[in-house]
C-alpha cells in the first residue's frame, strides 16, 4: 500500500526524498545489532520490498556498516527485484587516519559501488570529519567525486555547524551544492537545535538527516527500568536513564492516542519530520518496517509539538 505524501528536496539538489527514509546500518552489523542471530537477511528482503511498497524511496548505508555487508545486502535487494530506479541511495565514506590522501576517497567510493553493484549513487557522504586531513580537503575530494559521474549529491555527517559552514563554502566555490548533514537527532538529543546547527543548516539550505531518531529503541515504550534492552544498548542506556525519560514516553503515548492509536515511535518519527528533518529509522523485520510508516500521513499540532519539546528538555536535561 503507497502512502499519502509528498516527496521534499534534499538541499538544494534536484533529488527528492520522501520525508521518511529506511537505515540500514543494522543490515549487517552483529555488534550492536545481532545480526546473523535473532534476524537475516531472509527478515530483510521484506522490509526493503515493503519500504519501496509505500513509496519510501530514500535508503542510507554506509561502507563502516558490517565492514560492507550493509551495502552487499541491498545491492543485491535492488538487482534482485530490478528497482534500482525507485530507491535514492546513500551511502558513507569514512575518513580513517591512514587515509592520507583525498584520492582515497575515490578509491572507497568505487570499491562502495562495487558492494553495491552500481555505477553511480545518488548521495555519498563523509561519515565524520575526523583528522588529519582538513573539511576543505574531503570537500573538494566530494566535489571531484561528482564531477568523475560517480555520485549524483553530496552531504556531510556529524560535522558540526562551523564544520558544516566551511564544507558549505569549499564545495560552493566549485559549483556544487552541500545536500545534507546527517546527524544523530531524536527527542533524547537535541544537540542539532542547542548548538545551532538546525539555524545554520536551515540558512545554507542544507537538509538534516536524522539518525537514531527513535534513540536505537528507547523511544518506542518498550524498555523500562524492569526492561533493559539487550546487549551493547544496555550500557548505553541504563535503568536509571529508562526510569527518568518515562515522562516522555508517557507523553508520547497520550499524544498517539489522540492521533488513532500512533504509537511512541510514530509519534517521535513524526516530530522529526515536523522540524524539517529527514528521520532514517532502522528496521530489522516486516513488523518495525511497517510500524515505521506509521509516521507518515498525520501531522502534529503545533501545541503538541511544543509540549514534546518541554517535556524532552525536563529529561533530558
Amino acid at each position: 500500500m503507497t502512502l499519502q505524501f509528498e516527496t521534499i528536496p534534499l538541499g538544494q539538489t534536484e533529488l527528492r526524498v520522501s520525508p521518511l527514509g529506511l537505515g540500514i546500518w543494522q543490515w549487517g552489523d552483529t555488534m550492536m545489532w545481532g545480526y546473523g542471530k535473532s534476524y537475516s537477511d531472509a527478515d530483510l528482503k521484506p522490509v526493503y520490498e515493503a519500504t519501496l511498497a509505500a513509496g519510501i524511496n530514500f535508503i542510507d548505508t554506509a561502507e563502516m556498516y558490517g565492514r560492507g555487508r550493509s551495502e552487499r545486502v541491498v545491492g543485491q535487494f535492488m538487482r534482485e527485484t530490478n528497482t534500482r530506479d525507485q530507491v535514492v541511495l546513500a551511502t558513507k565514506f569514512m575518513p580513517l587516519p591512514w587515509r592520507l590522501s583525498p584520492g582515497r576517497l575515490m578509491h572507497a567510493l568505487r570499491e562502495s559501488l562495487n558492494r553495491l553493484g552500481l555505477a553511480r549513487v545518488d548521495l555519498y557522504q563523509v561519515h565524520f570529519p575526523l583528522p588529519p586531513l582538513t573539511v576543505e580537503t574531503w570537500a573538494n575530494a566530494l566535489a571531484d567525486a561528482v564531477e568523475a559521474g560517480l555520485t549524483r549529491a553530496v552531504g556531510v555527517s556529524n560535522y558540526d555547524p562551523a564544520q558544516t559552514i566551511r564544507a558549505h563554502a569549499t564545495l560552493a566555490k566549485r559549483g556544487i551544492p552541500l545536500a545534507s548533514n546527517q546527524v544523530e537527532y531524536s527527542l533524547l538529543d537535541r544537540k542539532p537545535e542547542t548548538s545551532g546547527l538546525v539555524e545554520v543548516c536551515r540558512d545554507l539550505g542544507v537538509t538534516i538527516i536524522a539518525y537514531s531518531p527513535i534513540a536505537k529503541g528507547m523511544l518506542t515504550g518498550k524498555y523500562t527500568p524492569e526492561n533493559v534492552p539487550p546487549g551493547m544498548r544496555s550500557r548505553l542506556y541504563n535503568r536509571e536513564y529508562l526510569g527518568k525519560i518515562q515522562p516522555l514516553i508517557d507523553l508520547l503515548k497520550e499524544i498517539g492516542q489522540a492521533h488513532e492509536g500512533k504509537t511512541p515511535s510514530q509519534v517521535s518519527l513524526n516530530w522529526l519530520i515536523c522540524k524539517g528533518a529527514v528521520p532514517i529509522p532502522g528496521a530489522k523485520n516486516l513488523r518495525q518496517a511497517q510500524e515505521n510508516f506509521g509516521a507518515l500521513g498525520w501531522r502534529l499540532s503545533e501545541d503538541e509539538v511544543q509540549a514534546l519539546e518541554k517535556v524532552s528538555y525536563q529529561v533530558i536535561g
